[in-house]
């Protein structure tokens, strides 16, 4: 029965409010007060100096800009934070049970980061007012981790918000790739506008740091590397001294006993991912399903 169910129970604690809803009402709330101190204030500019990414911005000491500038968007383009709110709400969507809360923000944060580098590094030069701003970068990022955990499925999204079009997400992510690429090395390197008006260097950034998620921290499988030699026994030597890894047991029988350990794993599920469970825990959700279903 359903009730049976400890997170059926109106006693149960709820989930708490998923960490990309925190994000677009933050990119939205900031939106907002920028209309405001622009439209009421006559402050626009004071407000995007002080909060976006720039050159001039840094060289005063305003380092926080290398994070900020991803909750700015500009007033007069609602297409830029209306794509950038979609791209994180279906990927978000998509990417959180697998990475966790906590991982999930710190990589937006990183890939914020460091498309902010280059595009810092990019444009250090420039004596002319340039600033950055926009999630961009973030949502690039989660979109390459995507493309990488789903390479081939088929994602159906709206042409000019009209057509419909199914493409496999590795192909977006390449076209993506290709575009930005084109971009940084014949306009924004040359110091001239981009046609698209994209911030391609941090794009790239963006990508970057979603590709080396992906490649290096989703599992954990990363190490230093040191100098002194090592060296891999034969297969058949690891097999013989391999010592087996601990396991323990539950006993599925006593409702109370698979009751508590389904609330843990829910928990651990919640704060690092699915991706995080061990084949033991697998098993344990996957008995505990078929137990609760036959009450």
């Amino acid at each position: 029965m359903l009730s049976d169910r400890s997170y059926m129970r109106e006693d149960y604690p709820r989930p708490k409010t998923s960490v990309v809803v925190w994000l677009i009402a933050a990119i939205i709330a900031t939106f907002l007060l920028q209309t405001i101190f622009l439209r009421w204030f006559g402050a626009g500019r004071e407000f995007t100096n002080f909060f976006a990414l720039s050159e001039s911005g840094l060289k005063s000491g305003k380092v926080w800009t290398l994070f900020t500038y991803a909750m700015l968007h500009s007033p007069a383009n609602l297409l830029h934070i209306v794509c950038n709110l979609l791209g994180l709400f279906f990927l978000g969507r998509e990417l959180l049970p697998m990475m966790g809360e906590r991982r999930f923000l710190g990589f937006f944060a990183s890939a914020v980061l460091a498309g902010g580098l280059l595009w810092t590094g990019t444009h250090w030069t420039e004596t002319g007012p340039s600033y950055l701003l926009g999630a961009s970068a973030g949502v690039i990022g989660l979109l390459v981790i995507f493309a990488c955990f789903y390479p081939n499925r088929q994602v159906t999204f709206l042409l000019f918000f009209i057509l419909p079009v199914s493409l496999k997400p590795k192909y977006v992510a390449f076209a993506l790739l290709g575009l930005d690429l084109c971009g940084y090395v014949f306009y924004e390197v040359m110091g001239a506008l981009s046609p698209f008006g994209f911030a391609h260097s941090a794009h790239l950034g963006g990508m970057l740091a979603g590709w080396l998620y992906y490649r290096y921290v989703h599992e954990g499988k990363w190490s230093l590397a040191t100098s002194t030699a090592s060296f891999e026994l034969p297969e058949w030597a690891r097999k013989k001294n391999r010592v087996p890894s601990p396991r323990y047991q539950v006993n599925l029988g006593n409702h109370t006993d698979l009751r508590a350990e389904v609330d843990r794993i829910l928990d651990k599920i919640n704060s690092q991912g699915f991706g995080a469970l061990t084949d033991d825990e697998k098993r344990v959700l996957d008995s505990a399903k078929d137990m609760l279903s036959r009450r």
